[in-house]
This record gives C-alpha cells, structure tokens and sequence, in this order.
C-alpha cells in the first residue's frame, strides 16, 4: 500500500488528512512529539480501519526527525507523500511584531517551520525521485502570503517556506513529483478571534489529496471561506 507521512500531526487537521488518505487505501506514518498523543490518533484510526503507526519526533531535532521517517520508511515500505505541518508555533519564543523583532525570535521560527520541512524532504525525496512519483505538501497558515503584524516573526518564517516549497515545485516539475504549499486562511475547529472565518478540519483535508491527484500542476493551492 502507498503511505503517508504526516509531521506535527494531531487531533484536529493532521488527523482529517490522515483519514483522507487512510480511507484512500493509504497506510499512514504519524510523526510528532508527543508518543502519548501519537498512541491516541493511532489507537483512533484503527476503529476506523486504517493502518496507521506513530514515530515521535521533535522537528528542532533534525537528526531525530530523520530517524523518525526512516523508521516509517522502513516499516510501510517506503513514503509516498510527505504532509509537513509543525503543530502551531514554536513555544520557545514569543509572537512578535515586526518593530519588536529580534533575529532570534525568527530564527527559531525558522528552525521550526522552513529547516524542519527541509531536513524531513531531504529524508524522502531521493526515494521519491528514483520512483518518479510522489508528493510532497508543506502547509503553513495565510500569513505567509498576507502578513499581519501580529505574528510578525512566525510569518516571516512561514513565508520562506512557502517561497521554498513553490521554489521546490518549479524544480521537481516534469519528473513526475509534486511539491506544494497549502495556505490555511481560516481557523481550524474553533474562532482565533471572534469573527474569523472558520472550518472543520474534515473541510479542508480534500485539499491535500487534490494536489495528489487531480491538481498536481498547482504549486500552491488557499483554502479559505
């Protein structure tokens, strides 16, 4: 069976993909810190009937990430999509706007979000390649396009892994592997802030088995309301 590797995967959004996938015929590799809450979704998708198997790992730790996906390369036989989408954002240092910035408040970002989604292609892509199919997603939130200043740090980090991953998708193009960004413009589950468009985790999965089948042109692809 084909698999799926999900990083920063939890209750909510990792948990719709990876029944989107499952429900596709996918066995599903599920990577994030938590062994606890990894046993929980795994334990989950099982009443479901689907195969699912769980590898903690911290993306900080690139070493441990790696080791994580070839360890789920190993059991499933290998990985055929990649789905990066770090749970939140790094809780080592605060949001910032951009006139409160430091460099280490970005950095950290950018261990989190652009190195991590770079050392976890790293792991997959060679195998990928050789196959010439697959997929690779990386998902960051719609301030990677539209900025607010809020959150001027993690959006400074997001946007060059979205400039990364359409930068990867012009590269992989015509040799049968797709990469893309998919920009979440709602609140997943419950309101950010009041008024603030929203949607079900269940709503927005069917993106990322679109960009793995039917829409393996697009190199980004919005989901909002």
């Amino acid at each position: 069976m084909p698999t799926i590797a999900i990083i920063g995967a939890g209750p909510q959004l990792g948990r719709a993909i990876a029944r989107t996938f499952g429900t596709q015929g996918f066995d599903v590799a599920l990577i994030s810190r938590s062994r606890a809450n990894l046993d929980a979704l795994v334990s989950g998708l099982a009443e479901e009937g689907i195969t699912a198997a769980g590898f903690p790992a911290d993306v900080m730790d690139r070493d441990a990430l790696t080791q994580a996906l070839k360890a789920a390369a190993d059991k499933f036989g290998g990985i055929d999509v990649l789905e990066y989408s770090p749970v939140g954002t790094s809780g080592s240092t605060a949001l910032t706007t951009p006139t409160e910035t430091e460099p280490e408040h970005v950095q950290v970002q950018m261990e989190f979000q652009l190195y991590g989604a770079i050392a976890a292609t790293k792991a997959v892509l060679p195998a990928i390649r050789d196959a010439g199919a697959g997929t690779l997603l990386y998902t960051t939130g719609a301030g990677s396009i539209d900025p607010v200043p809020q959150v001027g740090n993690v959006n400074a980090a997001a946007a060059a892994l979205r400039n990364w991953a359409v930068n990867l998708h012009k590269e992989l193009a015509g040799t049968g592997v797709q990469a893309a960004h998919v920009g979440i413009d709602v609140s997943i589950g419950t309101p950010a802030v009041p008024g603030f468009p929203t949607a079900q985790p269940h709503e927005i999965s069917p993106v990322y088995w679109d960009l793995h089948t039917t829409k393996r042109d697009l190199a980004e692809l919005v989901f909002g309301v």
